[in-house]
């Protein structure tokens, strides 16, 4: 037997419970004796002060307590601060290609390669499916960028300079899997007429990377075995938010489909960095608990050289942890050389 507690703030019907001590009464009404009592609050930051409420209901240690937020108002760090260490945070992303093809009611006797190229442009932001017409799907999905970015940041941090902060983000959208950083970042904008400095950058992508807009992937030196600290890459939270924003200028299937990896390889649960060995780069090494695997991303591995540019940096890491390079080559798996060769989507799915 278990007794849910559901409350949506976005709702109408909850418009009460927007004050603490209400939407504890509320809470405390509907509690049910010698049953498991489920507690589910969506949009939890609309309620001012509802840590004090959750912290009370926590202590009595009679409800099992979910709390959700879906803008810079409810942050890992401050969750960490308002709850100082009595919580678990459940990371959720948009929908993978998985996911994607699930709701479509794409099997894997469909075109998948076809579902993957409508994957990398619409993405995973899920409210946009409701929409028929691309336009309108790219406009829900820039409704939700301009939501995070030029409200909720803008707002949260006081920014003043909002323009500049468009800019970045728009950058980094640009220049996905890129190496960058705050002070050639800086440099560049400010050659646009955007004029800024490396502390300015440094501050406005650490609230874009807070808000999880952009992933921070950075350097792990494979000989040494130490992380890198002065270049980083960052990844979009969606790809659809890159054409939504950018349209299809500059297309690079490859870089999106990196994108999409690393967001997966988060998902699965894996710590993500860029590998380094000597002059050779590492897409991804991908760490969790005690395993560890090696990926290169490629679009397209038919071309002699551009198989042996994606393979060689594989071939020269001497350990035996799995390496793996995902390509669209619409084939079975296969080994070479000990490098194991994935069709991405395959990937994707499984």
């Amino acid at each position: 037997m278990a007794n849910i507690i559901a409350i949506d703030l976005t709702k109408l019907k909850f418009e009460a419970l927007k004050e603490y001590h209400a939407l504890n009464d509320y809470i405390e009404s509907k509690y049910v004796q010698g049953v498991n009592n489920y507690l589910m609050i969506d949009e939890i930051q609309m309620c001012p002060n509802f840590e004090l409420t959750i912290n009370s209901l926590h202590s009595e240690d009679r409800y099992d307590i979910y709390i959700t937020g879906s803008n810079a108002f409810l942050l890992s760090s401050d969750l960490a601060t308002l709850f100082t260490g009595r919580h678990v945070e459940i990371p959720v992303f948009p929908f993978s290609f998985q996911e994607f093809c699930i709701y479509h009611n794409i099997d894997s006797g469909a075109d998948i390669q076809a579902a993957l190229d409508r994957y990398i442009l619409i993405g995973g932001l899920s409210g946009s499916y409701a929409y028929s017409r691309d336009e309108d799907k790219f406009k829900y999905i820039r409704e939700v960028y301009n939501t995070i970015v030029v409200r909720d940041l803008v707002h949260k941090h006081k920014l003043s300079d909002s323009v500049t902060l468009n800019k970045l983000s728009e950058y980094l959208m640009d220049n996905v899997s890129n190496l960058s950083s705050s002070r050639n970042v800086s440099e560049i904008l400010t050659s646009d007429g955007n004029k800024t400095n490396h502390i300015t950058v440094g501050n406005y992508i650490e609230y874009l990377t807070r808000a999880f807009v952009f992933y921070e992937a950075k350097r792990y030196d494979l000989r040494g075995k130490n992380y890198l600290r002065n270049l980083s890459k960052y990844y979009l939270a969606d790809t659809g938010i890159r054409y939504a924003k950018l349209g299809r200028r500059n297309m690079d299937w490859g870089r999106m489909l990196e994108n999409i990896v690393y967001i997966e390889l988060l998902r699965r649960g894996y710590e993500v960095y860029v590998g380094k060995l000597y002059q050779k780069e590492i897409d991804f090494v991908a760490m969790r608990g005690n395993e560890k695997v090696y990926l290169q991303v490629s679009d397209n591995i038919v071309d002699n050289d551009t198989f042996s540019r994606e393979i060689e940096p594989l071939l020269k890491i001497r350990d035996a942890y799995p390496k793996i390079l995902l390509a669209r080559t619409r084939n079975l798996d296969y080994d070479y050389e000990g490098i194991l060769i994935k069709d991405i989507a395959g990937w994707l799915l499984n």
